[in-house]
């Protein structure tokens, strides 16, 4: 019997796409059920999991991708894509990594996903939110 999400981890993810939707041209792809991932111009930068699934998160980090597989809940992305950098990230309910690191990580992906046109037009807000104060 697989675990359900914690109230926290569905919190936790909730925020994330709302940070990841907020970039420009970024928007929802449900390719299969369980997931709710985003994608810019239909190329996807972030695979997540729903509300009341167990916490994954799918990134594309081609700087940061070998320290951040390092983790206890951290994998080389399967289907060959961990070769191109993806990470999957399943963090137990103990084991969460700061909102901080999470939205870097997405921040990364989506630059690694974006034409460079809509990368220039990330709302420094939205970088605030990322940046070591």
């Amino acid at each position: 019997m697989s675990r359900r999400s914690s109230a926290n981890e569905d919190r936790v993810m909730a925020e994330l796409r709302a940070f990841g939707a907020a970039y420009p041209g970024a928007h929802s792809k449900s390719p299969w059920p369980g997931h709710d991932d985003l994608a810019v111009n239909s190329k996807t930068f972030a695979y997540l999991s729903v509300e009341g699934e167990p916490f994954s998160m799918s990134v594309k980090l081609p700087f940061t991708g070998e320290e951040a597989r390092s983790l206890p809940f951290a994998r080389p992305a399967e289907y060959g894509l961990g070769k191109s950098g993806w990470v999957v990230f399943e963090p137990g309910a103990d084991q969460m990594p700061p909102m901080r690191q999470l939205k870097s990580w997405l921040d990364e992906s989506y630059r690694a996903q974006a034409p460079k046109k809509l990368v220039a037009l990330i709302p420094q807000d939205l970088l605030a939110q990322i940046r070591d104060e």
